[in-house]
């Protein structure tokens, strides 16, 4: 199936049978990434008196609990009430869930002491006009993302200089597969979400971040159609599925 959509100037063909889901499936136990010690999501039959919520169990249906946590327990969407004291939502933040986007892949700096960050000046240059969404896949890229532990690990952040220049170009939603633009630990400074966010000076509500993606090596860098989904949860993030479609 394929559609044909407008996007500024530009007229492209869309194969809407062929996604490219850039999400990592949650599932029970402790096969997930994992964040910032965070326990791993636990997925429970409910029991209410005689009745338990699993087939196998001899009811006549399943009915789990899920216990999570969308910042460390694998693909989310969170905005800018992420950092801040008024209760701000996805729910109410998010409102349009197509974009043009682009990949880029980017590689990873490290220092003596094992800090590892991501930066690249001059990175407004290899921007396409017209794109609104941002994917960032950096390197190494080996499949381990989809499984890793990064908590206490002292994973790969982002340069904070590197998320006001996305701001300042109108990248509106920043997707990548780290778990968090920012260190796993510094001192709550929180400055590469503050940068993006244009945080406190003036908040960009309509804007998101994308942490823990997984970008398979097969995805060519360049423009696609973003799908950003998430689950209508009155929350600072939520679980997340984004699917990219390649633009013909």
């Amino acid at each position: 199936m394929q559609v044909k959509i407008s996007w500024q100037t530009q007229t492209y063909l869309v194969a809407l049978n062929q996604p490219i889901d850039i999400s990592i499936p949650m599932q029970n136990g402790n096969a997930n990434p994992n964040a910032f010690h965070i326990p791993h999501p636990r997925f429970e039959p409910i029991q209410i008196g005689d009745f338990i919520g699993a087939v196998a169990a001899g009811s006549s249906a399943n009915c789990e609990n899920l216990f999570i946590n969308p910042h460390g327990n694998g693909t989310h969407t969170e905005c800018v009430g992420h950092i801040t004291s008024e209760r701000i939502t996805i729910h109410q933040t998010l409102n349009n869930f197509h974009f043009l986007a682009q990949i880029i892949t980017l590689p990873t700096s490290a220092d003596l002491n094992g800090n590892k960050w991501v930066t690249a000046p001059g990175i407004a240059s290899i921007i396409e006009s017209g794109v609104e969404a941002l994917v960032i896949r950096t390197l190494p890229n080996a499949p381990t993302k989809l499984t890793a532990n990064y908590s206490g690990n002292f994973p790969a952040y982002l340069d904070p200089h590197l998320c006001k220049a996305f701001a300042a170009i109108g990248i509106k939603h920043l997707l990548l597969d780290l778990p968090s633009v920012d260190p796993e630990s510094d001192n709550g400074l929180m400055l590469a979400h503050k940068a993006f966010w244009n945080y406190p000076e003036s908040p960009r509500l309509d804007c998101t971040i994308t942490e823990m993606v997984y970008v398979p090596e097969q995805v060519p860098d360049g423009k696609y159609l973003l799908n950003l989904q998430i689950a209508s949860i009155q929350s600072d993030a939520s679980p997340s599925k984004p699917v990219l479609y390649a633009l013909i």
